[in-house]
């Protein structure tokens, strides 16, 4: 951790963040090597193309792709991909999106896909002035389904993974690829927060979209990778829509440095740490009344765990989103995993710890539970009231 906390200064929070590679809270901690490259970059002049000309060759040889670059995101990548999809390289055509007369505009999404990652991923599709067409229902999906929406105005098909969708019950990648490419659909899979970067284009993938700020560790950005083609399509997009989602000459070069530091980084060491950490967090658990504790592997197979903690919140004296937004409050500020706190649990992910933090939010989660049970009566706050509060803050943004 840096000596000097630029967040103080500021008069930031300086949260704790076991939630993951979340974009709320600035997705992961940036490799060294990144740092340095866009230190590098940062006073210079460059020919952008040029620069993602160089970009091209590193993303190629991580991902198995013919080409790829580098936008403002995954989500970007997502709008932009599909677009090339409808324009191909005719660049008045480029220039009209998101008109798309005369164009092929429909893109087929399994209903177990249509999540959101901050905003609707069917929403990064419409961006592009392209018409979502969606497919089965919430936790099932067919073969027939895929085969029966395609049609001469079908554009490309687009698949998510992701912690967010339905685990269970729809197609899996290299069947939904097989069925599109039989009707000569191409296949876009949005892969943001995935640690392989080959195994999409292997099973059928034409373009992935990965997140250049999550695992990686550089800067907010997102890669696009896959045919060389339809990879140039995609990119030509920056002459029309791609121009609000541009990227920086320190985001390119940050990127580039990040994908090579990926190269050589100790992933197992890594991993062995982490281990560590959430072994800690269970011993600290364990035993406590209404608490237990579960190390889980990863919903899509990302090679790291988690912890699930499981609350009972009679015998703990507080559910599990009143557990969260205490630690949140607390000194520091402990942010945890609670997208699925309703079910009361919470998970604590490893991936982004200083180290000695680990040991900060072992004590605070002990902390905050010793409070609860010395109440007398359960902290059990309504769920409802929990989230109008969270958007009511955004509605009153800056204030």
């Amino acid at each position: 951790m840096p000596d000097r906390d630029i967040r103080e200064a500021l008069g930031l929070r300086p949260v704790i963040n076991v939630s993951g590679t979340m974009t709320s809270l600035g997705a992961s901690i940036v490799v060294p090597e990144a740092i340095a490259a866009m230190t590098g970059i940062l006073p210079q002049f460059v020919e952008i193309n040029d620069l993602q000309r160089k970009v091209s060759p590193v993303i190629a040889r991580l991902t198995g792709a013919e080409a790829g670059f580098i936008t403002a995101s995954c989500s970007a990548g997502i709008s932009l991909a599909i677009a090339g999809t409808m324009t191909g390289s005719d660049l008045a055509a480029i220039e009209r999106l998101p008109d798309t007369t005369g164009l092929k505009n429909e893109v087929i999404l399994q209903m177990g896909h249509v999540v959101s990652y901050g905003a609707p991923v069917d929403q990064a599709i419409r961006l592009a002035g392209a018409k979502p067409v969606i497919v089965g229902q919430a936790t099932s999906a067919y073969r027939y389904h895929i085969e029966g929406a395609i049609n001469e105005r079908t554009a490309c098909a687009v698949y998510v993974v992701s912690h967010h969708v339905v685990q269970y019950g729809l197609v899996g990648l290299r069947e939904f690829a097989e069925v599109c490419h039989s009707k000569g659909v191409p296949v876009i899979v949005d892969a943001a927060s995935e640690y392989d970067l080959r195994i999409f284009l292997d099973e059928g993938a034409d373009i992935v979209l990965y997140s250049g700020h999550k695992f990686l560790g550089g800067p907010t950005s997102g890669i696009v990778a896959g045919k060389k083609e339809m990879v140039r399509n995609t990119f030509l997009q920056n002459l029309g829509i791609g121009r609000g989602m541009k990227v920086g000459k320190e985001s390119m070069l940050g990127v580039m440095a990040a994908l090579q530091a990926w190269e050589t980084r100790d992933h197992a060491g890594i991993r062995e740490r982490e281990t560590g950490y959430l072994n800690l967090w269970r011993e600290t658990l364990d035993g406590r009344p209404g608490i237990k504790p579960v190390i889980e592997a990863d919903p899509t197979n990302n090679p790291l765990d988690r912890l699930r903690v499981n609350i009972d919140p009679q015998e703990a004296h507080i559910t599990a989103w009143d557990l969260a937004d205490a630690l949140a409050r607390g000194a520091p500020p402990i942010i945890v995993r609670d997208h699925e706190a309703e079910h009361n649990y919470f998970y604590l992910d490893p991936c982004n710890l200083h180290p000695g933090q680990e040991k900060i939010v072992a004590s605070r989660l002990a902390e905050e539970l010793d409070k609860a049970r010395a109440s007398n009566e359960i902290i059990a706050t309504s769920l409802a009231e929990r989230n109008a509060r969270r958007f009511a803050g955004l509605l009153r943004w800056p204030d």
